[in-house]
């Protein structure tokens, strides 16, 4: 019977609007028609998200049947229609929201966001959030807590492997592409999930690389660094929110009012709905921001968080805040709101049922798997190549390291339903591509990662002195990254160190491939090594796209979303760094330094006496297979106004022996501002197949947004001269200069 008052209720709404000669959005005026009906205790549960795990437990499902329970996550599949039904009975008959991590894949997995973000191609990450949204919605899930598009500088941090690297701007496509991906154009279709950007704000930055720690920055780096890639996905429509568990110089996001009245509901006029992170709203008690639970549940709703993930302080507390006049009851109906408008824009009051027989067709489907093929082909760099790759024309080929067949790594961090027997790794593809062309030995060495036994480097030796060729498998196992998963040292873990040592003294012909969810310090083992392959973890379809790679039949395409420091002391090390007054001027290296030299400050400049100032790898940098050349860029004007533009073009040229993409990047750097910029700054790139021999024109348009920037709370756009860079690497740049009037 409530329904029917419900479509009744909707209806009333909609003739008074029309009535009064009102415009209202007719989503407004149903999520309005249920309000009216809601206790504030089936209010207060609409706003409660809760592990499926609970279940179980009788007391549990009974809320379910109240009504009083807004959203499930980690739900069993098996269940979602059973659990679903009891929701749809109960008496207010307001569908259940189904939610899972579902990070770069359900079933199918494609490489890990880092790995996607390699790929510099974000057609490849929406195609991933596509297929993932399809198999998941197949098992009931409407609700995934993805993208994650926080900019980091840390290769430490374990939820790097997550993250689309160092750069806002690269962030920002890679995170619009991911959401465009998962919610499609019409969220109501049943293949379709919510997307969530995560985690507002300056998760990434925790200092010392340590999770959950601290974040201390000044607005203007917040603003022009961290906060750009939410801005943009927020105008291109994401669902949802999602707060980080950090604090933001001394205030944590569950309770930060600037960030989610201010900026995110003011500034950006953003109507979605804002989910807490797991157990944040009541963390902040441990954090020493608030007493006890019922001020974090106080201080949370005011913020503006809507729902609460598994801390059960709205559960447990608002009832009585609100009926005491502490929390205004407007608090609660807001946050209601928006998660009814969420479930209104999934279609779920009208199709809240699951077809769970499209899991026969839509898991691992032959398109899925060919589309994570490619991304794990793009998404691998080609650090070094002194010949060894592409293999041709070999009669014996050592491939070496434990992690060559190891299905269950391959798939990367944050993966709790990828199925290790649906993957293909790197040795049985290699094995297959080798059958009767040329003999295959394999020594896995090590039996993880961080094995310490060395019994098995005298075999590995040993198959690489017999070998034409050693494809040397090396990197991280995927619980070494993730969250929770940060290290101090990002070395090769165990005995992988003497293993590149030995194998490449070996066998000269020595291809390392690293399989990793971080960028590691793999200074050392380069140098030993002919070539080095870097795949970030891949997925299901990671051996295929490597074997692929290595014997020609795909060339290498990826680029670093993040720059690789020689060593841990350079970290943050990042290519987006403003000047200093003195900067590295021929640094004096610790080993050049005479005994009982004297102290003098007569050309001091900063750098670190080990290693001067480079990275191991620059940002945006990967070789390839082929060759290509730059003509000089063409502008189409010199100066330009505020509401001006200017086009910029540049030939390239395939000159190689192999069709391959190649990477185009812009940059630009404001010579003088009132705030001191950065040296450099992507604002643009393509991706672009072109044939050997071919040439293609590839154009970029300047605008006065690219030359604009934060100084703390307002937008700044300063006449003047400005630096612009095109090239294939951060450090690889065309540089012409520009003005704006």
């Amino acid at each position: 019977m409530k329904k029917i008052y419900l479509l009744i209720g909707a209806f009333v709404s909609l003739v008074a609007c029309t009535n009064n000669q009102k415009s209202v959005d007719p989503l407004d005026a149903k999520v309005d028609s249920v309000l009216a009906t809601m206790s504030l205790e089936e209010k207060i549960g609409q706003l409660d998200q809760i592990d499926g795990g609970l279940l179980s437990d009788p007391r549990f499902e009974e809320l379910v049947k109240k009504g009083l329970v807004g959203s499930i996550i980690n739900v069993d599949p098996s269940r979602v229609n059973e659990v679903q039904k009891m929701a749809m009975e109960s008496p207010n008959g307001i569908p259940l929201l189904f939610a899972r991590d579902v990070i770069h894949g359900y079933k199918t997995i494609f490489p890990i966001p880092l790995g996607q973000a390699s790929t510099w191609n974000p057609e490849i990450s929406k195609e991933g959030a596509r297929v993932a949204a399809k198999e998941a919605s197949a098992a009931g899930i409407r609700y995934t807590f993805a993208p994650m598009i926080d900019v980091t500088r840390d290769p430490r941090w374990g939820r790097i492997a997550e993250s689309c690297g160092e750069d806002p701007y690269l962030a920002s496509r890679f995170g619009v592409a991911m959401v465009e991906g998962f919610q499609g154009e019409d969220m109501t279709q049943a293949d379709r999930v919510a997307a969530c950007a995560k985690h507002f704000a300056a998760y990434g930055f925790t200092e010392s690389g340590r999770d959950y720690n601290l974040a201390d920055m000044s607005e203007t780096k917040l603003r022009n660094v961290v906060l750009p890639p939410f801005e943009a996905v927020a105008k291109a429509g994401c669902a949802t929110f999602m707060c980080s568990f950090n604090e933001i110089n001394g205030v944590p996001a569950s309770g930060n009012k600037w960030l989610f009245q201010d900026i995110l509901r003011g500034e950006w006029d953003y109507d979605g709905m804002v989910i807490s992170d797991y157990f944040s709203i009541r963390q902040m008690v441990d954090q020493g921001y608030v007493e006890n639970v019922a001020e974090s549940a106080k201080v949370s709703i005011e913020t503006g968080i809507d729902m609460d993930m598994m801390s059960f302080a709205y559960r447990q507390y608002l009832d009585s805040l609100v009926s005491n006049n502490i929390v205004d009851i407007k608090y609660v109906d807001d946050a209601v709101r928006n998660v009814l408008k969420l479930k209104f824009r999934l279609g779920l009051f009208e199709n809240p049922y699951t077809d769970l027989s499209r899991q026969a067709t839509d898991f691992y489907a032959e398109d899925h798997l060919a589309a994570a093929k490619k991304a794990a082909v793009e998404s691998a760099i080609l650090f070094k190549n002194e010949g060894t790759l592409p293999i041709k024309d070999v009669k014996t080929i050592a491939v070496i390291g434990s992690l060559a067949d190891e299905a269950f790594e391959q798939v990367g961090t944050w993966c709790f339903d990828a199925e290790p027997s649906h993957c293909v790794t790197p040795l049985t593809a290699i094995q297959a591509e080798c059958e009767g062309k040329c003999k295959v030995i394999y020594e896995p060495a090590y039996s993880y990662s961080r094995d310490k036994n060395t019994s098995g480097i005298a075999k590995a030796v040993a198959a690489a002195k017999k070998a034409d060729v050693v494809l040397l498998f090396v990197g991280e196992e995927a619980i070494l990254s993730g969250e929770g998963r940060c290290r101090a040292d990002i070395n090769l873990p165990g005995i992988q160190k003497q293993l590149v040592a030995e194998v490449a003294k070996a066998n000269k012909n020595t291809a390392m491939i690293v399989m990793a969810g971080r960028p590691l310090t793999i200074g050392d083992e380069v140098e030993a090594v002919s070539s080095v392959l870097y795949t970030f973890h891949g997925g299901t379809m990671a051996g295929p796209a490597i074997s692929d790679l290595v014997f020609g039949k795909e060339v290498p395409s990826g680029k670093t979303p993040v720059t690789f420091p020689k060593m841990v002391g350079q970290i943050p090390i990042y290519y987006n760094v403003n000047q200093t007054g003195r900067p590295a001027y021929m640094p004096i290296l610790i080993d050049s330094i005479p005994v009982h030299a004297h102290q003098t400050s007569l050309g001091f400049s900063s750098y670190w006496m080990e290693v001067g100032t480079e990275p191991l790898f620059p940002f945006g940098y990967g070789l390839t297979y082929t060759t290509f050349s730059y003509g000089t860029p063409r502008y189409s004007a010199k100066e330009m106004t505020a509401d001006g533009s200017i086009t910029v073009s540049v030939e390239v040229t395939n000159t190689g022996d192999y069709d391959a993409y190649e990477v185009v990047q812009m940059y630009i750097r404001d010579a003088v501002a009132s705030s001191i910029r950065p040296m450099k700054e992507l604002k643009g790139f393509e991706k672009v197949f072109i044939k050997k021999g071919e040439t293609k024109t590839v154009e970029f348009t300047i605008t006065a947004d690219q030359l604009s920037f934060w100084k703390e709370s307002e937008k700044m756009l300063e006449p003047g001269k400005f630096y612009v860079g095109i090239g294939n690497c951060s450090t690889k740049l065309d540089i012409d200069e520009i003005e704006l009037k």
